[in-house]
């Protein structure tokens, strides 16, 4: 995810704390120096990043960990919990009977994030979902949009040859006003000129939104929040999108200059694909962003179509200890439908699975690389080769290496990583309060005689 950098300064400062027993003032300065650097490297606003530090130095040198507690765990807990208080909660979001208005600037994304709202509407609501296109300006925006919806179920409404936005919106709000949930999607410009208010405000007046979404790219920085004041005084912002979280060190200015305005975040956009958008709760979001895993948000990752009794299956083996070839398989294969192996990393916590979360994006590239080489070996492989991988001596590896176009050395490697995968879900088995969280984690009882 984003502002991995970030994590990893807030980590070093906490690093501070190692050791001690007591917070001593001249470290809690230092400890306070070092994250207010990190927070403003990060973008975030000058004047938040001198509050959140103070009120965090103070609560170190006034609160007392609790018992059992380290103090960089405290730390972190404190800074956790004043990282989501400035980014305030998160807004509620009525599943039906609404209109969206998406307004903003040129190039932040628009377009892309509307058919991304009208998918995850869908999805997550089984609403009746119809969007029409009210962009005159840009070529290719209504097909921009219908191709990405296209077999969604999605209506686009639009009229590439029309120049009049406003009727446009009139006569698709009588074309499609029927559906649970419609989303007007409307044309930016470099600057908010006198053409594009006008253009707005009668849009505004027809469409008569109960929700009006400012779309803005992660880039802009502490930029996001006066064009979201003045998007604001323009067509009452209920709320604003923040797209392109993933590609940008400067997230963390769009995101506290956002949250001081009357325009709360309800949305993040990351990735390309239309799935790669969620509802925004900065609690959920912080705790990723430290690195203290969000569960529940990599559950809400989980496609329609995964398998959730085979899901429940493959963990329990896992935590038995007991890990074959075909169990690696179709852990692949589940993370595939999933989404790649950084968003799945970044959903955990950074100390589970051998600390895995806290590789560099070019390590997490390459084991992804290496992930999808591996499924290429395994098809290559009996049924009982992959059932019993002892089996795999030097003979066998050779027809393998040769069935799947790789090196010997690649299956090699693929073994290699089967073996330490074994040995890391022992250690689970035999690591009590690691086979509690997982266990919580997916709803499985002891009763299942895993301990």
């Amino acid at each position: 995810m984003a502002l991995e950098g970030f994590k990893r300064r807030v980590l070093g400062s906490i690093g501070l704390l190692k050791g001690k027993r007591k917070v001593d003032e001249d470290t809690v300065k230092e400890l306070s120096k070092s994250l207010r650097r990190a927070l403003l490297e990060a973008d975030f606003n000058v004047r938040q990043a001198k509050e959140l530090t103070e009120r965090i130095e103070r609560r170190l040198l006034e609160e007392e960990p609790r018992p059992g507690i380290r103090l960089e765990t405290h730390a972190m807990n404190l800074i956790y919990s004043e990282l989501v208080r400035i980014l305030g909660s998160p807004r509620e979001i009525r599943p039906h009977n609404q209109t969206v208005l998406m307004v903003g600037l040129y190039g932040q994304g628009k377009t892309t994030t509307t058919a991304k709202l009208a998918e995850w509407w869908r999805k997550k609501h089984s609403a009746k979902v119809a969007v029409i296109e009210a962009d005159v300006h840009r070529p290719g925006a209504y097909q921009q949009l219908s191709q990405m919806l296209d077999g969604t179920g999605i209506e686009v409404y639009g009229e590439p040859e029309s120049s009049e936005a406003a009727k446009i919106v009139r006569k698709g709000l009588k074309q499609v006003g029927t559906a649970d949930v419609v989303i007007i999607d409307t044309a930016g410009r470099d600057s908010l000129d006198g053409d594009l208010k006008e253009e707005l405000l009668e849009i505004a007046e027809v469409a008569n939104a109960s929700e009006r979404f400012l779309v803005i790219d992660a880039q802009v920085g502490q930029a996001a929040g006066p064009m979201a004041s003045t998007f604001h005084e323009l067509v009452g912002v209920t709320g604003t999108i923040v797209t392109k979280l993933d590609g940008t060190a400067r997230g963390g200015g769009a995101l506290s200059a956002v949250s001081t305005t009357g325009a709360p975040i309800v949305f993040v956009g990351e990735g390309e694909k239309i799935g790669d958008f969620e509802k925004f709760e900065s609690d959920r979001f912080i705790s990723r962003l430290l690195g203290m895993g969000d569960i529940k948000g990599l559950i809400d990752l989980a496609p329609d179509d995964l398998d959730e009794q085979e899901a429940m299956r493959l963990t329990q083996r896992l935590m038995s200890g007991r890990f074959t070839l075909t169990d690696m398989y179709a852990q692949m294969e589940m993370m595939s439908k999933i989404g790649t192996l950084d968003k799945v990393l970044s959903h955990l916590p950074d100390t589970m699975f051998g600390g895995m979360g806290n590789m560099s994006v070019g390590q997490k590239r390459q084991m992804q690389s290496n992930l999808e080489r591996f499924r290429v070996i395994m098809d290559s492989m009996t049924q009982e080769e992959k059932d019993e991988p002892l089996l795999l001596k030097s003979s066998r590896i050779r027809r393998i290496a040769h069935g799947s176009g790789c090196s010997e050395k690649d299956v090699k490697e693929l073994l290699a990583q089967w073996n330490k995968s074994k040995k890391m879900m022992r250690g689970i088995r035999g690591d009590r309060k690691m086979r509690r969280q997982m266990q919580s984690m997916m709803g499985i009882d002891d009763e299942l005689g895993l301990g």
